[in-house]
């Protein structure tokens, strides 16, 4: 995610890459409005509470939210992508509230909305990112 220990946007080449190639490969089948608003992400790969997770950086709260309620397409993305059959199917869909400066994460575990600072120091104190 955007924050002091990652790059800005001009410089997130790699991710933006990254993005379009799940899109293109992985959704190729999903419904059009499903690509649409993916191709307003980034689309990383991180780790969340000691596990491996699938960040899907949304352009607002809206398409975060409506993602949110979308998540079986994202299941068995980590392995996709790694071909690691340990790793979960864990994904977080997170945008930027500007106004408190932080970033609201949808967590596929928890099926909850979790506020984090960054992706290295958690609000919350039983949070580890």
């Amino acid at each position: 995610m955007s924050d002091p220990h990652t790059p800005h946007k001009k410089d997130r080449a790699l991710e933006k890459a990254l993005t379009n190639k799940i899109i293109d490969d992985y959704f190729d089948s999903s419904e059009s409005w499903l690509r649409a608003i993916l191709r307003m992400c980034i689309f990383s790969l991180g780790h969340l509470d000691g596990q491996s997770v699938f960040v899907v950086e949304c352009p607002n709260q809206a398409v975060a939210k409506r993602l949110s309620r979308k998540t079986h397409p994202f299941r068995g993305i980590i392995y996709y992508l790694t071909d690691n059959l340990n790793a979960g199917d864990r994904s977080v869909f997170c945008y930027r509230d500007s106004s408190e400066a932080t970033w609201r994460c949808f967590d596929t575990r928890t099926n909850t909305w979790r506020t984090l600072s960054h992706r290295q120091t958690p609000t919350a104190p039983t949070d580890g990112l």
